[in-house]
């Protein structure tokens, strides 16, 4: 379903929220830097075996979150320095923009139980 929501700073964020099993894409893997974009590959190429995924590292990150959540991706996952140091990754969560960290398989397993019918 198509939503508009203000945000705190005045911004109109734009929503399509389809249910997780529905979206045509399930997660977009954003590199938070360029330098961390061969990693991000590997992650996307990882996961596409089990959903589909798309990859963006075209301009801030909110402004990907923001198409993101236009095209009704459920789930961000941002590879960042931390990444690099520890193999955990950041999954956004389209609906509430709850972030949290959690290692790569966490985050299949995760996404897996979202999308089963």
């Amino acid at each position: 379903a198509y939503d508009e929501e203000t945000l705190e700073n005045g911004e109109t964020r734009v929503v399509m929220r389809f249910n997780p099993v529905l979206a045509p894409v399930k997660a977009a893997i954003l590199p938070l830097r360029k330098k961390y974009a061969e990693k991000a590959e590997e992650i996307r190429h990882e996961l596409s075996y089990d959903f589909a995924v798309t990859y963006d590292e075209a301009g801030s990150i909110g402004k990907r979150y923001r198409r993101q959540d236009e095209i009704g991706t459920p789930f961000c996952i941002t590879i960042d320095e931390q990444t690099m140091e520890d193999g955990t990754v950041t999954i956004r969560y389209r609906d509430s923009m709850a972030q949290e960290r959690m290692t790569v398989e966490e985050v299949r397993n995760k996404i897996c139980k979202e999308i089963r019918f």
